[in-house]
Formats: structure tokens, C-alpha cells, sequence
């Protein structure tokens, strides 16, 4: 189970922004080669974001890098002990993971990697992607689903079903739970909370950020509060006295093992 709650994306050809996002606060940040670059400045990224990785010191933050798709020769720059993994656009089979890891069981042992379900295909074989090797966690790249499948994202309703399924095919292939995907929203935090809460409520842990001021607001969204553990802790604590495998909480409700399932989860995300 992953502990890291915000992932913060860096464009791979700027270089100036590496060392202030790993000061950032972030969990974890992501090197990206993909979408955050243009073509012609590819080979430069690649060079620099290598360069990078291998002379820093990331201390106890997450060093990830979203290669572009199918890109081997990204993989094979990038594979360094201070990396923990890489993130795979537009994952459409088990297969296209099983090709990664072949490569990574030579040069980077260690490296996990996040598939991210970008196409009406990949959304299909969710369940395959997350069960094949090294997956630490599935993505869904809303962007490019949207519009592949010719839908707006708008307030994500157009998208609930895909949302849902991708949480499901974590937790039945016993993953991670998938962070949530970026917002384009940096400006009104309040309506970014928000945003993010609904995502949290439909079982998403964590959230990909594309700007510091994203930090702050996800890491209140997916930290148990005080209040919250302690009323899970009371839940827990009056079912293990209850005579059978039922009980009720100080407001009459019932408690059962579905209901401490979901306590235990907020105790253990708080003391993570």
C-alpha cells in the first residue's frame, strides 16, 4: 500500500523547476517526458532529467518519471537507484507492462511502475493491467479518455463509471488504491477541495498535482482528521468488546465488519 499522497508533475525540459519540486513538500515527484514536452525538445529532456535524477538526493521523496509511450530508450536513460518507478502512458494491455518489466529485471530491479488508462481499450483490461508485474498503482489519464470516448469532462459525472472501475480493478487485484488525476485548477482552492473530496469518496488515496498551491488542500483531503480517527478507534474498540460480531456506536448505529473494515483504514492512513 502506498504512503505518498501528492505526486507533483515537472516538465522534463525544465530543469530549473527540478530541485524547488523536490523542496516542495510533495510526496513525490514526477519527471515528465510525455505531454509536458514538445517533440523537438524530447532528446533534451531525456538527457537532462537523467542527468538529474542521477546527481540528487531525494531524501525520503518519491522519484518517479512518465516516459512516453512505449519508449524503451526512456526507461533505459532514467533507470537509476533513485528512482522508484515509472509511470506508462496509455497503457492498453498486461502485455505492454510485461515488456517493462523484462527490461527492468536487468538495469532497475527496485522500479515499480503505474499503468495509466488512457483509452477506451486499457479501461477494458483494467483488471489484467493492475494484476501484471511490478504494478504499484493504475492512473486514469481523464484528458485523453474524455476524448477518446468524444465525452466532456466537465464535473466529472461523464466520467463516473470509468472512475469507479479503475478503483475496483485496484482493489481486486490487491493494489494500491489509484491516486486521483490531475486538475488544471490552481487559482480557486476551494473549489479544487472540493473537487478532490468527491474524488476521495469514490475510494481514490492521494492526488497527481501540476502546481505547489494543489499540495496543500490534497494532503488535508486524504489525512484523516483527529476527529475522524477517533471516532474509528471508538468503532473499533466496541466491536472487539461486543459479545458477538455486532455491536452499536455511541449514536445507535450499527457496527459490523464491514463498517471496522473501513475504520481500520482510516487508523492505518493516519499513522502512515
Amino acid at each position: 500500500m502506498t504512503t505518498a499522497l501528492t505526486y507533483l508533475y515537472v516538465p522534463g525540459d525544465v530543469p530549473s523547476r527540478f530541485d524547488k519540486a523536490l523542496a516542495s513538500g510533495a510526496d513525490a515527484v514526477v519527471l515528465d517526458l510525455e505531454d509536458a514536452v514538445a517533440v523537438a525538445n524530447k532528446d533534451y529532456a531525456r538527457a537532462t532529467v537523467a542527468e538529474w535524477i542521477a546527481g540528487c538526493d531525494p531524501g525520503g521523496v518519491e522519484i518517479w518519471v512518465r516516459v512516453n509511450p512505449g519508449s524503451l530508450d526512456d526507461i533505459r536513460a532514467v533507470a537509476h537507484p533513485h528512482v522508484t518507478g515509472i509511470w506508462l502512458p496509455k497503457v492498453e494491455s498486461a502485455a505492454d507492462v510485461e515488456v517493462v518489466d523484462a527490461l527492468l529485471r536487468r538495469i532497475a530491479p527496485h522500479a515499480a511502475v503505474s499503468a495509466l488508462i488512457e483509452t477506451a481499450g486499457g479501461l477494458f483490461e483494467a483488471l489484467a493491467i493492475a494484476r501484471a508485474p511490478r504494478m504499484k498503482f493504475l492512473q486514469i489519464g481523464e484528458v485523453d479518455l474524455a476524448a477518446e470516448l468524444g465525452i466532456e469532462v466537465g464535473d466529472g459525472s461523464s466520467l463516473l463509471v470509468a472512475r469507479s472501475h479503475i478503483v475496483a480493478a485496484s482493489i481486486a487485484a490487491g493494489i494500491s488504491p489509484p491516486p486521483a488525476a490531475v486538475s488544471r485548477n490552481f487559482r480557486d482552492e476551494a473549489a479544487f477541495e472540493a473537487d478532490t473530496a468527491t474524488l476521495a469518496g469514490l475510494g481514490f488515496i492521494g492526488r497527481a498535482c501540476i502546481h505547489p498551491a494543489q499540495l496543500a488542500p490534497t494532503r488535508r483531503i486524504f489525512t484523516p482528521t483527529a476527529e475522524a480517527v477517533m471516532e474509528a478507534e471508538a468503532v473499533l474498540s466496541t466491536l472487539d468488546s461486543a459479545a458477538s460480531g455486532v455491536a452499536t456506536d455511541a449514536r445507535g448505529f450499527l457496527i459490523d465488519e464491514a463498517v471496522a473494515k473501513r475504520a481500520r483504514r482510516i487508523v492505518e492512513r493516519a499513522r502512515s
